[in-house]
């Protein structure tokens, strides 16, 4: 398949009284084209994340990536040293479900009124927190398909406080993938196992992949990197996208 030329440039989204920074990424040409929410690690909307956003655009799909710490930090985005994982963490434990969802509303609701995008044709990615986040966004009736990459707490926690996420795959209606690494530590395989569960006693059309690495193998910028495993992943990812929101 060719890739599409690409344009690129930082918006801003509104949710309320909030303006929320957002980088998008789209294919050159009038479209309709599907579009994809990308959701951030704890490290912000950085170079990873701005270049995961571009390749999804590359591939044909208008590609958009919140700031999801905007009330917390403006502006942030990091590396992964010890330091700015911790800085990241901060900046989780501070966030809210319903703040999470509304954000991502606000940006469907940008999505929808772009006049290159098929406004029933939408999906998301998260990675890392983005991972739950995106488990989290998938109850929204317009998201088609989710693909989660290592979203820990999903069976555990939600962002702010109250039951588990995983509580809500009832209001799922969408198809979602997950994405594991067995050596993740932070993500025991009992709780990757609840969510199995949860997506098939809620019959939640649904893949969970497993890969022998640890957490953040997706990403080339981290030590954990995989690279078998983030093409593998990869090729999931554009299979879920081109299955459930273009039909091919």
């Amino acid at each position: 398949m060719t890739l599409y030329e690409i344009e690129t440039t930082f918006v801003q989204v509104l949710d309320g009284d909030l303006h929320i920074d957002a980088y998008l990424a789209q294919p050159k040409g009038l479209g309709p084209f599907p579009a994809i929410i990308v959701f951030q690690e704890i490290f912000g909307v950085n170079a990873h994340i701005r270049d995961v956003t571009e390749q999804i655009a590359k591939e044909g799909y208008v590609a958009i990536a919140p700031a999801i710490f905007q009330r917390q930090a403006p502006g942030f985005e990091t590396g992964y040293t010890p330091e700015d994982v911790a800085l990241g963490r901060t900046y989780k434990v501070q966030t809210k479900a319903a703040e999470l969802i509304g954000d991502t509303q606000a940006t469907l609701n940008y999505l929808q009124l772009l006049s290159n995008v098929n406004p029933d044709a939408i999906g998301t990615i998260g990675f890392c927190f983005g991972g739950h986040v995106a488990y989290l966004a998938a109850t929204l009736p317009e998201v088609k398909a989710t693909a989660s990459f290592y979203g820990a707490g999903i069976a555990t926690l939600t962002p702010g406080g109250g039951p588990p996420t995983i509580t809500l795959t009832d209001k799922i209606q969408g198809t979602v993938y997950a994405f594991f690494g067995d050596r993740d530590a932070s993500i025991p395989a009992t709780e990757v196992k609840q969510i199995a569960d949860a997506l098939t006693a809620n019959r939640i059309p649904h893949q969970i992949f497993h890969y022998p690495a640890d957490h953040g193998f997706f990403c080339d910028r981290r030590g954990s990197y995989h690279p078998e495993s983030a093409a593998d992943a990869w090729t999931q990812v554009l299979r879920l996208f081109r299955e459930t929101l273009t039909g091919d």
